[in-house]
């Protein structure tokens, strides 16, 4: 199977050269994405693939139902490059719908290290759903919650000293909330935006 990774990679490499002889040639040269995306490790939600980008056009950082810690030191040293070495003007944090990780942080049962990392899923449930045993969650109900913890990441992250200070510096950097949808392949503004504002809380 680790061989048919490899075959198909060179036959990928080979497909872009027959494309545009210059493709790696470009691709190679610095990287300057206008967006920043923090997403769920989900195999089925790749950023540019969802987004319709080229490889090049989006910065990614992903985790296990894109959250937001603020102890999280790979995370926050990706939104540090991200605004002040490649000054992007966006940063969309998009979960989907139907995610594992959502449905395990109310599932009830203990799952070792990843009950700790799914704690503000918790914490949002409890604060807006009056949290409950997982079985007692329809399909829809997780969406909910699924969209309130985006929102939620969103305040988190604007919150930080990187995004803080960004915006105190004039830098023109925005935070999206979007939810992608694994049956219809669609992508959802949440409306929940923070440009270059201390948010409430």
């Amino acid at each position: 199977m680790i061989e048919d990774l490899l075959r198909r990679n060179r036959a990928w490499s080979a497909e872009r050269k027959a494309e545009k002889a210059d493709y790696f040639e470009r691709l190679s040269q610095l990287q300057q994405p206008e967006y920043l995306w923090i997403g769920c490790s989900d195999s089925r939600v790749p950023a540019n693939v969802i987004a319709g980008l080229e490889p090049g056009e989006v910065f990614v950082h992903r985790n296990v139902a894109n959250l937001i810690h603020p102890a999280d030191l790979n995370m926050l040293s990706v939104v540090e490059f991200a605004v002040h070495q490649l000054r992007v003007k966006h940063i969309i944090i998009c979960g989907h719908y139907g995610c594992g990780g959502i449905r395990a942080a109310v599932s009830g049962e203990r799952l070792g290290l990843i009950d700790h990392w799914l704690q503000p899923v918790r914490d949002v449930a409890e604060r807006r759903f009056e949290c409950q045993e997982c079985e007692t969650w329809s399909d829809v109900a997780l969406d909910r919650l699924c969209e309130a913890s985006i929102e939620d990441q969103v305040q988190r992250l604007a919150r930080t000293p990187t995004l803080q200070a960004a915006w105190a510096a004039g830098k023109e950097v925005s935070v999206h909330g979007w939810a992608y949808g694994l049956k219809d392949g669609l992508l959802s503004d949440l409306r929940c935006t923070v440009s270059g504002v201390r948010p409430n809380g």
